[in-house]
Formats: C-alpha cells, structure tokens, sequence
C-alpha cells in the first residue's frame, strides 16, 4: 500500500476509499475509516491495512465516531484469490465456530500453511482474527443501534458466551459493552423485528434487483412490493421472517423476526450474498469496460449486481422444475410445492401480506408425492432423486477449491447439467467467475451486439477476456438482451431460471 496515496486518501475523507483502507493511529491505538470526521493524525503517526481484521490483528481498536462495522464491506481483492473468497464465505457461515483454520483449509483442498499466508496476503490478518473481527463488530453495531440486551447481542453476534463477550470488549475498549451505549435515538424491537443496517458500495441497481427478484418470487414464500423484499427463513428447527429494504446512505434495512438470535450471523451472510452487498462496482466496471462491446452496457448499469439464492437446494429445485416451461408457470408450479410441501409459518410470524409457508426441506420433497403438481413422470424422478442426494451430501452447495470442482460435483446430481451447475454455482455459491456458455439469452444478447449469433464454444473463448468477472458480465447481457419469449410456448431451463 503507498503511503503517500493512503494519507492523501484520509486527508481529503476520500469516500472511494471506504471500505478498501483503514488507517491505524499510533498515538492512540484506535483504527479508522478514511472518512473519519476527526482531525488528520500526522503522517509519522499512522499506519495503514486493508481490512478491519488487519488493523484489529496489529492492536488497534475500533473508533466509535467514525464505526468500521458499519463500512461497506468490499471484496475488490476477490478476483485474484478467490480462495480467500471461498474461505471468508465458510466463516461467514459459521465455519470457525465448530472447526479449526486445519479443518476450513481441507474443506477449500489447500493446506492450513497455505490458507494462513493468503490471508495475511490480501487481508493482512489470519483466518482466526477474521473470524473474530466480524464478531467484535457485528456487536458493536448491535450496541450502537439496537437496544437489544447486553446478553442478546452476545448471542446475536456469535459469542460462545457472555463473559467471553464482556473480557473481549473490556480488552479491546477498555471498558464493558454497556459504556459504549447511548441508549437516545435508539432502534427498538417494534412488533418482535430486529432491525440491522448493511453498507455497499455505490452504486447499486435495486430496480434491476428487485425486478429479477420479483419475477421470481414463490407465493407463499417470497413477496417483493413497496420497494421491499421479503421471505420466510428456517434455521434449527425454528422459522421467521426477513424483510430487506433499501435505504439512504448507501445501505439496506434489514428488518428480522426470528425466535432464536444466535441465527443473526447467518441470516446476515445470506442477506449480503442475496444482494450480492460485498460487490466493488468499480473494479468489476472497470474491468468488464476494457471489452469496446461490454463498455457501453456497463455505462449504462454501473450498479448491476448479481443476485444470490438464499437456499442452493431452492435453487437447484427451480432451475429443474423450470425446465421447457415459462418463468410465470415455473413459479407457479413451485408456489403450489410450497403450499402442498412447505411447513405452515407460524401465524405470530405472518406479516399478512402473504408469507405462509417455509420451503420444503430435501427431507420432506424426498418422500413427497409430486404427481400431484402437475409435472411430467422423469421430471418428478429428477426433483425426488435430487432431493435424496442433498439429504446424504447437506454440504453438497457450499463453496469447495475451485469453480471447476463446484461444477463437476454439482453435474453429478440428478437433473443437473452444465448450464445448470454455473448458474447455481453464479447464484447460489457465489463464483463470480461462473458463467453459463449455452445459455440463449446471452447467444441472442451477443447477436444483437454483435450481428452474429456465436456458438457457446465460440462465446465461452470471447468470455476469456471477461474472466475474473464473466457472472457479472452475463448480467449485463442478460439486462441488455432481447426479451426473451417468457408468455407462451416452451423455452429453454436457463430462459426460465
């Protein structure tokens, strides 16, 4: 990092910064955002990291003017390790909690050495203090917005205990969690909902967004309205309801009403990878523009995100029963699923508006009788076979070593196929480098560019150029495209999808 550059940044509150840079003060051993409102500490006097967790690592503390925890966090590093992307994402879900960084390498098929020195690469920190940053500031941020019990937000921010909690913040702030609430302005648990705020870095599509979500949305289970979305949730044998908004300042809303708080670190992960908050706009602009072909498409939606899944065997499940049918009929067919095969949410959960039901567990559609839905024999075989191969492998959709072993692993369940594989690997594991060739939106996307329609071996080598980002560029073809066919006759799965 330049240091002339980095003190330039946090001399002007430079807020293309925020979020890349965090700035150590010496004198105080406190660690800041480059728009910190308080005065420039001298250069002789400050230190500079790329993330929290490295600032953290060195000794530092967070500042409670400008509040790190609340900085857009950004993966700009994503396209030159995406080892590092797949590891964060098993610590976002809790894969520290029960494990160690030995058993996390395995998972990711590198060794523990190794995964260490990626981290203090492009994080400057290890895997163990990651894990204990987001804790440290997913608290902070529950302290500072919420008035949740002091034992609430230890819970809620995945603290094995309490008293680990109160030692953690008396070491790190010298005083207990309770000092640092100003309980004036405070959010309250209104009607049961807890109410978090997320940062991302602009800009953002959310009409793009909320219109792919919308298209999409299972009755029943899903509802997009009032620039809102919402759904039913289920973790641990208990279920609720998560409704995402967004709001000023760069951020979302994120109103959740759910039994048990020790599911927030979760519930949250999956909100950002939803909504696909931890994107850099601009480096992934800037690359896709590169291509004279991809430029002016990007100019025009410099915000398009990818959206994520909330469940990979929800998704599985849609892209099978999409197949040869439009996206109005295949969300139909999978409301009906929902209401036949779903466990009834609890009515103090109803928010009237028409949530009633969670998703059907693989459990539940491996016994089920799907004859009754309306589908085609083979493709009632496909969804039973699928659902039995997620109850033997419940890890089977979690990021693995490479984007090539996701898709060979994920081709070998029933009813799956390349397409398939990449777009639940773009959708539902995160890669932002998947990419689905044959899909005939981007072939007709590409005609219309172009004035030649290519073959998918042909648009898989023009997509080289695209890589680390091809998901992201197949957004943008996709945005771009013809309309596709979507109100009668039959169609191809990736149309329907």
């Amino acid at each position: 990092m330049d240091r002339i550059a980095c003190y330039r940044a946090i001399s002007t509150r430079d807020v293309r910064f925020d979020g890349r840079l965090f700035v150590g003060v010496k004198t105080t051993g406190i660690y800041c955002r480059p728009i910190c409102p308080a005065r420039t500490p001298k250069f002789e006097n400050v230190s500079f990291f790329s993330s929290a967790a490295a600032a953290q690592e060195a000794g530092f503390r967070p500042c409670l003017r400008c509040r790190p925890e609340v900085s857009p966090e950004l993966a700009f590093w994503r396209g030159t390790s995406n080892t590092v992307s797949r590891a964060l994402a098993l610590i976002e879900a809790g894969g520290l909690d029960g494990d160690d960084v030995e058993g996390l390498a395995n998972r990711l098929g590198i060794g523990g050495r190794q995964l260490r020195r990626l981290f203090q690469r492009h994080l400057g920190a290890s895997p163990v203090t990651v894990a204990q940053t987001r804790r440290v500031l997913l608290a902070k941020q529950l302290i500072h917005e919420t008035s949740l019990p002091m034992a609430e937000v230890a819970l809620a921010s995945g603290f094995n205990s309490v008293r680990r909690f109160n030692e953690t913040f008396r070491k790190l702030f010298a005083r207990p969690p309770a000092a640092l609430r100003h309980l004036r302005g405070k959010a309250k648990r209104e009607t049961g909902f807890l109410s978090v705020r997320l940062a991302y870095r602009p800009p953002y599509d959310w009409d793009a967004m909320l219109a792919f979500l919308a298209a999409r949305a299972i009755p029943g289970l899903e509802a997009v309205s009032d620039r809102s979305y919402k759904r039913s949730i289920a973790f641990g044998g208990n279920s609720g309801v998560v409704k995402v908004t967004p709001a000023d300042s760069h951020r979302v809303d994120v109103a959740i009403r759910f039994p048990d708080l020790a599911a927030l670190p979760q519930i949250i992960a999956r909100v950002r990878r939803v909504f696909d908050l931890a994107a850099d706009p601009d480096t992934i602009g800037a690359h896709l523009a590169l291509d004279p072909m991809l430029a002016p498409l990007v100019a025009a939606r410099p915000g398009l995100r990818v959206p994520g899944a909330w469940d990979g065997f929800e998704l599985a499940l849609r892209a099978i029963l999409s197949q040869q049918i439009t996206v109005p009929a295949a969300t139909k067919l999978l409301g009906r699923l929902v209401q036949q095969h779903g466990e009834p949410l609890p009515k103090a959960m109803r928010d009237g508006e028409g949530l009633s039901h969670l998703f059907p567990s693989p459990a539940l559609v491996a016994v089920a009788d799907l004859a009754a839905l309306g589908m085609p024999a083979a493709r009632a075989r496909a969804v039973t076979s699928l659902a039995q191969a997620i109850c033997a492998d419940p890890a089977m959709f979690s990021r693995g070593a490479s984007l090539e072993q996701a898709i060979a692993k994920l081709r070998l369940l029933p009813g799956i196929g390349e397409w398939t594989a990449q777009y639940i690997a773009m959708r539902e594991l995160r890669e932002p480098d998947a990419f689905p060739a044959a899909d005939i939106g981007l072939l007709r996307a590409m005609a219309a560019a172009d004035g030649r329609r290519p073959s998918p071996a042909e648009l898989l080598l023009r997509a080289e150029r695209w890589r680390p980002w091809r998901a992201y560029a197949a957004l943008h073809l996709w945005a771009a495209g013809p309309p596709l066919a979507a109100s009668s006759g039959k169609i191809h799965e990736h149309e329907a999808a």
